[in-house]
C-alpha cells in the first residue's frame, strides 16, 4: 500500500483545497498520471501518482481543504482494477467524461460514444470544473487564453442563458434569480485574508506624485522598431519602472526591507514583484535578482509572466519571495488609486493611467502625458520623508531615462 499526499505547495502556502477527483476508487492509474486537482491560494495544480496501483481509497472529498501532508488516497500497488464504487465525493460525475481506453469502459453504451475527457483538452483546472458541473464539452467551446487555452470565463459564457428580452415595464424577477451564492475560490479567499491582515498589521500610509511621461514615450517611439528587431520583444513601459524603482531602492534601502519580529532585515538583492490579474485572482510573479536584467531581459520576463498568467500554468516558484512590488491599474484604465502592501514587504508602488494633461512648464501651460504615481509604505520602518523622496527619486529616473543608464 501507498499512500499519495498532499504535496509541498511552496513558500507560505501550507493548505490546498480538493477541486476535482480525476480518478475513482477501484481505478487504475500509471507512474505520472494525473489523480487529483488541487487548489491553492497562488496556484491551481495537479498531483500526480509518484507509482502504478489502483486507487483502493479517496480520503478527501471534492471541496474539503486539506494540508500539505495529509492522504488524499491510498493505493494498492498489487490489486488490478475493479470496477469503481461510489465514494460520495463528487467524483462519480466524471464518468461521463471518461475515455473508451479507461478501466470503465464497460459502463459505457456503444449509441452513446462518451465525450472527450476534459483532463485532456487545453483548459484551466477552473474551467474544467466549470464544464464538468454543467456537462459542457470542453472541445466545443472556443478558449480566449493564449494558443487557444479554454478560460473559466469561456465556459461561463457557453452556459450562461441569452438576456430576457426588453419589456416595459421590466418583468418582476423571483428572489431566486437576484442572488446567486457561491463559494469563494481558496485563491480569492486568501487575498480576502491577506488584504485584511495588510492594513491591520501594518502602519500603512500612501503618497502620491505626478511624473511626466514625455521623454521615455519620445525614447519608446524612436527606438521600437530596432529594439523590436533586435531582441524580438517590443519595448514596454513596465521595465522603465523596474529600473527607476531599482535605481531609488539603492538610495532608499528600508523600502527593499521587512521586519522580522523586532528586527528590520534590509535586503541587498533586488527580486521585484509584478501584480498581474488572472481568472482566479490577483498573482504576483517575481523577477528574480531584476537589477542583474537588461531592458530586453525584463520585457521577454514581463511578457512571458503575462502569458502564463492569462493560461493559468505560473508556478509557485514564480510567485515565491520578492522584496518590492510594483503593479499597474493603469492598464485597466485607473487614473489614480491606493495600492495596498504585499507583506511582508514594506513597500509597493503603483503605476496608473497616461493621460494628456495641461501642466505648467518653464511658466507656459502645455499638454503633457501624465501619470499619477502612488507608493504605499508601512510606516512603522519608512519614514514619511524617506518614502516621499523615494518617489521623487522614481520620477527623476522617468522624466530623464538616460539616468538609468548609469544606474544599469
Amino acid at each position: 500500500m501507498a499512500n499519495i499526499v498532499v504535496p509541498e505547495l511552496g513558500e507560505s502556502v501550507v493548505e490546498a483545497r480538493v477541486a476535482r477527483w480525476l480518478k475513482k476508487e477501484g481505478e487504475r492509474v500509471e507512474v505520472g498520471e494525473p489523480v487529483v486537482e488541487l487548489e491553492t491560494e497562488k496556484i491551481d495544480l495537479e498531483v500526480n501518482a509518484d507509482r502504478g496501483g489502483v486507487i483502493t481509497s479517496i480520503k478527501h472529498k471534492e471541496g474539503d481543504d486539506v494540508k500539505i501532508g495529509e492522504v488524499l488516497a491510498v493505493l494498492d500497488e498489487t490489486a488490478t482494477a475493479s470496477a469503481a464504487k461510489p465514494t460520495g465525493n463528487g467524483s462519480e460525475r466524471g464518468q461521463k467524461h471518461r475515455p473508451q481506453g479507461s478501466a470503465l469502459q464497460g459502463s459505457t453504451t456503444p449509441s452513446s460514444p462518451p465525450s472527450p475527457p476534459a483532463q485532456d483538452t487545453r483548459a484551466t483546472p477552473t474551467a474544467r470544473n466549470v464544464a464538468k458541473d454543467h456537462d459542457v464539452n470542453l472541445a466545443s467551446i472556443q478558449g480566449s487564453g493564449a494558443a487557444g487555452r479554454v478560460m473559466k470565463q469561456d465556459v461561463q459564457k457557453a452556459v450562461a442563458p441569452p438576456p430576457p428580452p426588453r419589456a416595459l415595464p421590466a418583468p418582476t424577477r423571483s428572489a431566486d434569480q437576484r442572488e446567486e451564492r457561491q463559494r469563494m475560490s481558496k485563491r480569492r479567499a486568501t487575498i480576502a485574508r491577506r488584504l485584511v491582515e495588510a492594513q491591520h498589521s501594518a502602519a500603512m500610509l500612501t503618497t502620491f506624485n505626478e511624473v511626466d511621461m514625455t521623454a521615455v514615450m519620445a525614447l519608446r517611439e524612436r527606438r521600437k522598431e530596432p529594439f523590436k528587431q533586435q531582441h524580438g520583444v517590443s519595448l514596454g513601459i513596465a521595465s522603465f519602472f523596474v529600473k527607476a524603482s531599482i535605481a531609488a531602492l539603492r538610495v532608499f534601502p528600508l523600502l527593499n526591507a521587512e521586519i522580522q519580529g523586532d528586527e528590520i532585515v534590509t535586503k541587498h538583492y533586488y527580486d521585484i514583484g509584478l501584480a498581474v490579474g488572472a481568472e482566479g485572482g490577483l498573482v504576483v510573479p517575481v523577477l528574480r535578482n531584476a537589477d542583474k536584467m537588461s531592458f530586453a531581459e525584463l520585457e521577454h520576463a514581463i511578457r512571458d509572466f503575462a502569458q502564463r498568467a492569462a493560461d493559468g500554468t505560473l508556478t509557485l516558484q514564480d510567485l515565491a519571495g520578492g522584496t518590492f512590488t510594483i503593479t499597474n491599474g493603469g492598464v485597466f484604465g485607473s487614473l489614480m488609486s491606493t495600492p495596498i502592501l504585499n507583506p511582508p514587504q514594506v513597500g509597493i508602488l503603483g503605476l496608473h493611467k497616461i493621460q494628456d494633461r495641461a501642466v505648467a512648464v518653464s511658466g507656459q501651460v502645455v499638454v503633457r502625458p501624465m501619470m499619477y504615481l502612488a507608493l504605499s509604505y508601512d510606516h512603522r520602518i519608512v519614514d514619511g520623508r524617506e518614502a516621499v523622496q523615494f518617489l521623487v527619486k522614481v520620477k527623476e529616473y522617468i522624466e530623464d531615462p538616460g539616468h538609468l543608464l548609469l544606474e544599469s
